[in-house]
């Protein structure tokens, strides 16, 4: 695996395999990998013939209040379990913005609600950081987890608005064995928060159980799904059922819908989800 820091080098590096006709898979991070995250170079490995993995903590998804400064990083770590599962080329951008940038990307339509109104200017900065990312590696394919259930939403729609020439491929949630999403997050959970954080993928399976038993109401299967945050002493962000391919809010399903989660465990702050059919 080659480990590369500038855009020259990136370049470089893959213009002869792009020439060659060798399919490029691209898997962009933040770093502190875990085993979803592994999951996604995987899938990748099997529809490319090179891939690359970039690791980055971008500044401008984050807001002013947020986790920026204390973001876990493990470079060593990280290039270690990249090797390990198939990777490449890892791209590790010493820079990825000019000091006086000020050319963005954004994205209307599935950014709406839900994160995009708790995070402001979130998937701008998730929107513009993937659109460089698409543009230095010119990838074939992309994978991405559907954890991030609302950035994949939002970067499909990028995809296809601009006509980039990328697949966007979504991988399932990636769990502990006692359901929680995987997330680096969860390294911020404190041994008592833990537990509590159950909650989450709990709430959505009751859920989803009641819906398989015919319940069809949007609003009561938010309810249920938001009964075991409240009795774990959650601070709620919000639990939302909406249309599963574009996001907008439903008051009766069609078709398959999502529910999402965001809540506070501690101070930390997870998402979830489940999508789910009628």
């Amino acid at each position: 695996m080659r480990t590369l820091r500038t855009p020259a080098e990136l370049r470089d590096t893959l213009t002869p395999h792009r020439r060659a006709g060798w399919r490029i898979g691209l898997v962009p991070t933040m770093g502190y990998l875990h085993e979803g995250h592994l999951s996604l170079v995987r899938e990748a490995r099997a529809r490319a013939d090179v891939v690359v993995a970039s690791i980055f903590v971008n500044p401008i998804q984050f807001g002013p209040n947020e986790d920026l400064a204390r973001y876990p990083r493990d470079e060593a770590g990280d290039s270690a379990k990249l090797r390990g599962a198939g990777c490449d080329v890892l791209y590790l951008p010493e820079a990825m913005y000019a000091d006086d940038f000020s050319t963005h990307v954004e994205v209307g339509g599935p950014s709406a609600g839900l994160c995009g109104d708790r995070r402001p200017g979130h998937f701008r900065g998730v929107a513009t950081v993937v659109a460089k990312l698409f543009h230095l590696v010119a990838p074939d394919v992309a994978v991405f987890g559907q954890k991030d259930y609302q950035q994949l939403a939002v970067l499909r729609r990028m995809v296809r608005d601009l006509d980039f020439d990328v697949e966007i491929v979504g991988c399932p949630i990636v769990r502990e064995p006692d359901g929680l999403a995987m997330s680096s997050r969860n390294a911020y959970l404190s041994a008592e928060d833990r537990p509590r954080a159950l909650a989450l993928s709990q709430g959505l399976e009751a859920a989803a159980r009641a819906m398989s038993a015919g319940e069809r109401s949007p609003r009561r299967l938010e309810a249920i799904a938001r009964a075991p945050l409240e009795a774990a002493n959650l601070r709620v962000d919000y639990v939302e059922a909406r249309d599963a391919m574009s996001l907008a809010p439903i008051e009766e399903p069609q078709g398959p819908i999502v529910i999402a989660v965001a809540a506070f465990v501690g101070a930390t702050r997870l998402i979830d989800n489940r999508v789910m059919a009628p």
